[in-house]
């Protein structure tokens, strides 16, 4: 006996003040999750000093980061299946949790850990946020509504280092050491995301039955584990060492592991390869790859660079960035306006990385005597290039998939992109720290001939500090810069900046492959239905017809609506 299926759910439409409200509890969420990676810059040393773990500091990176990448596209997955809302709050309490522990720990592994705790809440932070946003606004608006997304990111990556600094540099807070609070402050706020999501998130969602893809999951865990691993510890371990090794080869053994299972799967895969078939995805995933690399791995050494050259504290750095996030803020914004008036949105990425590689090219020329203005001005044009990259290249995307797999699609764009990320920070930094010490002695050398130089030097208590600047470990703890004459610190300024010349020219080359990319973006008409009315839709014609909406159900050519399948 056949059991009827459950009324489809009506199509809800809702108003520019109810988008806003739901939009304030996944900013407060999103929030989070970028204060949570900025506030940790400034306060990582103190933190490692204090749990006598320094050479253990970088696991608490990489903790976060394998949790935080891994399950991004598992919660795009669920959430495609079950609906957002439970996910969503169920990240943010993870992430609660995870903090709460975190500013509990009395020693550097149970720091990796709980940071491995918050990062699995982590993942679904961002990628959730962005999918309700394509569930509840339709494409040609939704660009409009993003741009608020990038102006948290921006507001946390001001305000981390700030408040980083302020309570790293605090013994006491609260009968607590100060560093704590760096991982107490999550709780309140989460809370308060907890409370507004739970009021005003109310979305419509037909559950419909799936296989999971545990396999795949379990596959994608095996090949990412040892690969990120890797690419975070290989500069320490070697890269041609036997553990680096061991872990390129489990990781390969894992990704083969893990197409297998998604081909096996299908559409019910975490990351259905059919996507990739549709260009835009393609595209977009290929970009978002480029664009992680080239901006971690280059925007991870302007704060090295304001504190190493120019002296700034961790704090005053922070500010110093306030142009980077001016920058994004009005590129996302105006992107965003556009798209919403013009309908189309595949010149802006194109637009954006023209930016980013002039801003990369101008950055590479940024020496030690560069006015700080000139720095900054590059800093804008960085930020513009960002802003109007990022938030139109998950509109195109989620505009061209299925209504059903708005959420597996905006994790899949999340995941690649944090991927880049994980991938340009390992070999940017590792670039910089091997060509590091040949340029510092090459400028001392230099410098040597100088008689100025040579008179300043002769200070003894300028050469017990120049000898420090000369030795191998200058690198783990440059406060002695501060104390060296103007004219010894300077070739230590010097060797630094070329050095950071090699990066930004190597992520220079790598966002001219992600110009090329971008221009093999389709331009589609932008839908003007939400995914959740295009799904409710869907599902009343599938009643009326008598009929079960699958997977691959597109959105219907309506209103600047257009097939999935014509985006080949």
């Amino acid at each position: 006996m056949s059991h009827p299926s459950p009324p489809a759910a009506a199509p809800v439409e809702f108003t520019h003040r109810q988008i806003l409200t739901i939009l304030g509890g996944l900013m407060m969420g999103m929030f989070l999750a970028a204060l949570d990676q900025t506030i940790m810059a400034t306060a990582t040393r103190t933190i490692a000093d204090d749990l006598n773990g320094f050479d253990l500091q970088a696991w608490a990176t990489t903790a976060f980061l394998i949790t935080s990448t891994i399950s991004t596209p598992l919660y795009g997955k669920l959430s495609d299946i079950y609906g957002r809302r439970p996910f969503f709050l169920f990240a943010i309490a993870v992430f609660i949790i995870g903090s709460f522990l975190c500013g509990l720990s009395t020693d550097m592994w149970q720091l990796a850990g709980f940071r491995a705790i918050q990062g699995i809440g982590a993942g679904g932070l961002m990628s959730l946020a962005l999918a309700i946003i394509g569930d509840i606004v339709p494409p040609r608006e939704r660009a409009k509504y993003q741009g608020f997304f990038l102006a948290v990111f921006g507001t946390a990556s001001v305000l981390g280092p700030i408040l980083g600094g302020f309570f790293a540099g605090a013994d006491e807070l609260l009968w607590l050491a100060g560093w704590r609070w760096v991982f107490f402050i999550n709780v309140p706020i989460g809370i308060a995301a907890m409370a507004v999501v739970a009021r005003v998130l109310h979305l419509p969602h037909q559950r419909v039955d799936h296989r999971i893809d545990w396999p795949g999951a379990l596959m994608l865990i095996v090949g990412l584990v040892p690969l990120l691993t890797v690419a975070e510890q290989g500069r320490d371990w070697g890269w041609g060492s036997g553990g680096s090794i061991a872990c390129y080869v489990i990781g390969g053994l894992g990704v083969i592991g893990f197409v297998l299972a998604e081909r096996a799967y299908k559409d019910e895969a975490l990351l259905p390869l059919r996507l990739f078939g549709i260009r835009t995805v393609a595209v977009g995933a290929a970009s978002s790859t480029i664009l992680g690399m080239a901006m971690f791995g280059g925007l991870m050494t302007v704060p090295l660079y304001l504190q190493i050259v120019k002296g700034s504290t961790a704090t005053a750095a922070g500010l110093q960035m306030i142009p980077f996030v001016v920058g994004i803020m009005t590129g996302s914004i105006v992107s965003g306006q556009l798209i919403s008036r013009t309908g189309r949105y595949r010149i802006f990425p194109i637009v954006g990385s023209f930016l980013m590689v002039i801003a990369l090219f101008l950055f590479s020329r940024v020496g030690a005597d560069t006015p700080l203005w000139q720095t900054m001005l590059v800093m804008v044009v960085m930020g513009l290039g960002l802003g109007s990259n990022m938030q139109p290249m998950i509109t195109a995307v989620q505009n061209a998939v299925s209504p059903r797999e708005i959420g597996v699609a905006t994790g899949a764009v999340t995941f690649f992109r944090s991927m880049g990320g994980t991938l340009g920070t390992a070999v940017f930094l590792s670039v910089l720290f091997n060509v590091l010490p040949g340029n510092i002695s090459d400028a001392y050398q230099e410098a040597a001939k100088d008689p100025a130089f040579q008179q300043a030097a002769a200070e003894p208590d300028q050469q017990a500090l120049l000898d420090q600047a000369r030795s191998a470990d200058a690198l783990s703890d440059t406060s002695f810069i501060g104390g060296l004459a103007d004219v010894v610190a300077h070739p230590f300024k010097v060797g630094f900046a070329d050095s950071v010349h090699l990066v930004y020219l190597i992520a220079l080359c790598v966002m001219l492959v992600g110009l090329v990319v971008v221009f093999f973006l389709p331009e589609l008409p932008l839908s003007q239905r939400s995914a959740q009315q295009a799904r409710a839709e869907d599902a009343m014609q599938a009643q009326q017809s008598g009929g079960v909406p699958g997977p691959g159900t597109g959105p219907q050519p309506g209103p600047g609506g257009v097939k999935a399948a014509s985006d080949g």
